[in-house]
């Protein structure tokens, strides 16, 4: 209660740096017509490429949205390099829609947003947009929760060359060269980034091996634009995906069990290994003074695996034929399997955009299709291996396609009318599941997606309330559940109300209540074929306050807060618990409980220090609440609340061949508080008890990283 306290009380009297700040005005057509501009009736909070650039120190995207309001962000690795997760209001990166310049990222199929496909795309990256809530029509998958999206497109006049390096725990490497040619000849500009970034991990063995590069060419006039965009990403990461159990977290927070089945040592590449190409081609016409339209056209192509060594497997398992050994017939052996996916993703955006002085008008919308080849091979078997080794073979193939109208309208007195209309076709065709290759899915979804809202601008004053409707496909594992037991898509209805003030000392508050209707969560029931799969809970909720706000104490000091409090609930909740005893499954019925991995407490704070103009000191605290680890509100399956404190200073020198030089340094998690921000947990009855197996992903102790920034 103190730390909540604490939060509440900085709130008032701080520097809104994080939130308050938009530049929407020099983002792209392409980005702008799915971006919530400074009137509109949304939660937003956008980030520029100067915020951007003096955190940008190897670590991966949501490690550099910590600071914004309802955010929560972990890794499997402990330091933030490799695999990362984000939450927002409680929402997981399957529901947040992602996109690069207006192009969908977001994982077809799972709907999850794998940053570590493209390592270091941040230092390519001008603005960053974070939407809470339903927020503005966008491309790709529904945004159940939130959205974000990255721009790259902002033109260079002026020719520059970067070289930025980091160094710092955990064998922890970043090296980066960035160049732009400016404009040449008045209308082309080339642009360019290759990077690569190496750590060992804070966990036993989680090793990345990160490498990218990003090229950009356009050609502009004063009434066209076409733009290509080339840039990839290939990862090789130690697995480290297990968690760690209770028993080991006091003692053993850095143990990895990945690889542990192999007799001596662990096996040597328990890895994930995967690349992603991105090609983008964007056209943009001034019609006339007041019309713009753009369209895009994008294909992504990814490929990749990842490899584990298995202990005593039956050959039947993995449709392969016993060994003969004489005259023994060998049914089991220890075996080495690689789970491909080898996939495709393309399409198209385009959007009509209309201005005047009290109108805005933009029509627009996407088509993609996505192919995917799942496919898995045994490499090595112990005990023998016959010559067909692929053991599963199952593609799938998702179309969408969405169009959307939107219109701004300035009313009297600083009030501003918002609408947006969308619908969207969704259609799934799969070919069979690993486990169930005989289960075919032929489904096609039809989706109305309405927002209205009303903004307020006057005199330092501001305020918005809005109403927004999603609708969201089931992923494809939520397929898996044989004819009996398909399952519905979700609905989610968002109020949100604002008011703030912008003066020397400026604030906000955003009050808000997520509606769910069928919203996909896991219980533990076994489906009809016999996996876990995520059931329809009829009615569910979010409903808290987002607080921002600050000060400039003084010209050298200030200080920025956001304060989250939310109420996370299912109101009826069936739980299914394995009875080994008696086969089948056991239920438990609860009245309310908390949604998993849903904090009611979520706050941040910066203090800037600036004692002189080169030198600027930053410290900041993060505070997140108790998290339940599944939906029973159970205390034995939770994780702890923690708070963490981060410090950073930065020392930036200018010389005429030199356009700057700076020196970073960063210490993170500075008074060493052992926490953990996500895990995950299962329930058996044996013996006639009820046993809970909870598994952890802890963060890295104190850790820190220098960086040497060079722009010439």
């Amino acid at each position: 209660m103190k730390r909540t306290a604490f939060f509440a009380s900085l709130l008032f009297w701080s520097v809104a740096s994080w939130s308050q700040r938009d530049t929407v005005e020099l983002v792209p057509v392409e980005v702008r017509s799915i971006r919530a501009g400074k009137d509109a009736p949304f939660a937003k909070t956008t980030i520029s490429k100067s915020q951007i650039e003096k955190q940008n120190l190897g670590q991966d995207l949501p490690f550099l949205l910590n600071q914004t309001p309802s955010v929560v962000v972990n890794s499997d690795a402990g330091n933030g390099v490799g695999y990362t997760g984000i939450r927002i209001r409680g929402t997981d990166a399957t529901r947040i829609n992602v996109t690069l310049n207006g192009i969908p990222f977001n994982d077809a199929e799972s709907g999850g947003t794998f940053f570590v496909d493209l390592p270091d795309f941040l230092s390519s990256t001008n603005s960053i947009q974070i939407q809470r809530g339903v927020g503005t029509s966008s491309n790709g998958a529904g945004a159940f929760g939130a959205s974000i999206n990255l721009s790259t497109n902002e033109v260079n006049n002026q020719a520059y060359l970067e070289l930025n390096n980091s160094y710092g725990s955990f064998n922890t490497l970043k090296n980066t060269l960035k160049f732009g040619s400016g404009l040449l000849g008045k209308h082309f500009t080339v642009d360019g980034r290759v990077s690569k970034i190496t750590s060992d991990g804070f966990i036993d063995r989680a090793k990345s091996n990160l490498g990218s590069y990003y090229f950009s060419t356009a050609y502009l006039n004063n009434k066209t634009t076409i733009r290509f965009n080339a840039f990839s990403g290939k990862e090789k990461t130690y697995q480290a995906w297990n968690g760690v159990t209770e028993a080991d977290l006091k003692n053993r927070r850095t143990v990895n069990y990945a690889g542990t089945e192999k007799p001596g040592e662990p096996y040597p590449n328990e890895t994930d290994n995967y690349t992603q190409n991105h090609y983008q081609l964007f056209f943009t016409q001034k019609l006339k003074k007041a019309l713009t339209f753009n369209t895009g056209l994008f294909l992504i192509k990814g490929k990749g695996y990842y490899e584990q060594y298995k202990a005593d497997q039956e050959y039947a398992t993995y449709g392969l034929p016993d060994q003969q050994n004489g005259s023994q017939v060998i049914t089991n052996t220890d075996l080495v399997r690689q789970r491909w996916l080898d996939n495709d993703f393309y399409g198209t955006i385009f959007s009509l955009n209309y201005t005047q002085p009290k109108t805005e008008l933009t029509f627009g919308g996407a088509f993609t299709n996505y192919l995917g080849k799942h496919f898995g091979e045994v490499i090595w078997a112990e005990k023998g291996l016959g010559s067909d080794t692929k053991y599963y073979d199952v593609d799938a193939e998702k179309s969408d396609f969405n169009v959307y109208g939107k219109w701004q309208q300035s009313l009297a007195n600083g009030f501003k009318f918002y609408s947006d209309l969308q619908f969207r076709t969704v259609s799934h065709n799969i070919n069979g599941f690993r486990d169930n290759p005989s289960i075919i899915v032929d489904r096609t979804y039809h989706f109305f997606n309405p927002k209205l809202g009303l903004s307020y601008q006057k005199n330092g004053w501001s305020g918005f309330a809005s109403y927004s409707v999603a609708n969201k496909e089931p992923n494809r594992d939520d397929f898996e559940a044989g004819a009996t037991q398909l399952p519905k898509p979700e609905q989610l209805q968002d109020v949100e109300v604002n008011i703030g003030y912008r003066g020397k000392l400026h604030w906000s508050a955003t009050l808000y209540h997520m509606n769910y209707k069928d919203q996909l969560v896991l219980t533990g029931k076994i489906n009809d074929v016999g996996a876990y799969a995520r059931t329809n809970i009829p009615k569910s909720y979010r409903a808290g306050i987002e607080l921002e706000g600050g000060i400039a104490v003084k010209k050298w000091i200030s200080v920025s807060a956001n304060l989250s409090l939310s109420r996370n609930r299912i109101k009826d909740f069936t739980e299914f618990i394995d009875d080994y005893d008696n086969g089948g499954q056991k239920a438990n019925t609860y009245a309310q409980t908390d949604i998993a991995f849903s904090p009611n407490v979520v706050g941040a704070g910066i203090i800037t220090i600036t004692p002189v103009e080169a030198l600027e000191i930053n410290l900041q605290s993060k505070y997140v609440g108790n998290q339940y680890l599944d939906n029973t509100g159970n205390e034995n399956r939770k994780l702890n609340a923690y708070y963490t404190q981060d410090a950073r200073v930065a020392y930036t020198i200018t010389k005429q061949r030199l356009k700057s030089l700076s020196v970073i340094v960063q210490v993170n998690n500075v008074f060493n508080k052992m926490y953990e921000p996500n895990g995950y947990t299962y329930s058996y009855f044996a013996n006639n008890e009820l046993s809970t197996e909870n598994y952890y992903f802890p963060m890295a102790g104190t850790n820190w990283m220098v960086g040497l920034n060079i722009k010439l």
